[in-house]
């Protein structure tokens, strides 16, 4: 039996749960193609990065479990889910990794909303008459 390196990644409310085993390199997100998951070019080149970083395209097939928040935050959390799969696989990786960034989670979370405003922090406006 083959081993699956596992990952989690965490941006604002959006969770990848990240699955490596060796293979050609396939990447599924929620079960759906990865082109087709991620439509912009720019969440697909910040989902590669670790790989490309690392080495490591199209040595891996990657499954990947995600929900919550938006395309941007889901790509995110899918890069660092990927990079702690990675560490889990090998990890001499952990210094090239740390030094690009792809160690530390953004831990930068939505603000709730206060009673008596219509934001977090904008108020209703002031009447003075």
């Amino acid at each position: 039996m083959e081993q699956v390196f596992h990952g989690v990644g965490k941006r604002k409310t959006a969770i990848a749960r990240v699955y490596m085993q060796s293979g050609q390199g396939k990447i599924t997100v929620n079960a759906r193609e990865f082109e087709e998951f991620f439509r912009r070019p720019t969440s697909r080149m910040i989902v590669m990065q670790p790989l490309e970083l690392t080495g490591h395209v199209g040595k891996f097939d990657i499954s990947v479990n995600v929900r919550g928040s938006g395309p941007a935050a889901q790509a995110d959390a899918t890069k660092y889910g990927i990079a702690r799969a990675l560490l889990e696989f090998n990890a001499d990786l952990r210094a090239q990794l740390k030094k690009a960034g792809f160690v530390t989670r953004d831990s930068r979370e939505v603000e709730r909303k206060k009673y008596g405003m219509s934001g977090a922090r904008k108020r209703y406006q002031y009447s003075k008459r």
